[in-house]
């Protein structure tokens, strides 16, 4: 039986193909970059390192129509209550599943509802 690759040693540049710094994420959402702290900080946003010397950013994924996805916030706080960090969490969202695809596709078509029930299986 071959070991799973832990969640949190996955390439998230290699996982996730757009990310946004804070500045650009206070623009996207309309808000300001402390705003956006607080966001990450409550578990409504995730933030990572994605490469050596980049400094923390969000996945662009992660926003849509200037709001966070839709489920997003809720999910994570579901992944966090499970133990898992912000940077376990994108590299979940951003995994092909068996889902079909990955789970913040899911998330993204307003098919959230099997991503949750998968988090909260895997949380447990």
């Amino acid at each position: 039986m071959t070991e799973q690759p832990r969640l949190a040693d996955a390439d998230l540049a290699a996982l996730v193909p757009e990310w946004l710094d804070w500045a650009a994420t206070a623009k996207a959402l309309g808000v300001t970059v402390g705003k956006v702290k607080t966001m990450i900080r409550d578990h409504e946003l995730a933030a990572a390192v994605p490469s050596p010397g980049a400094g923390q950013q969000v996945p662009a994924d992660f926003i849509q129509d200037g709001l966070p996805v839709k489920g997003l916030p809720g999910l994570l706080v579901v992944l966090h209550d499970g133990g898992y960090d912000d940077r376990e969490c994108i590299a979940w969202l951003f995994t092909d599943a068996d889902l079909p695809g990955r789970p913040i596709d899911a998330l993204r078509e307003n098919r959230g509802s099997e991503v949750k029930r998968r988090a909260q299986a895997m949380a447990f």
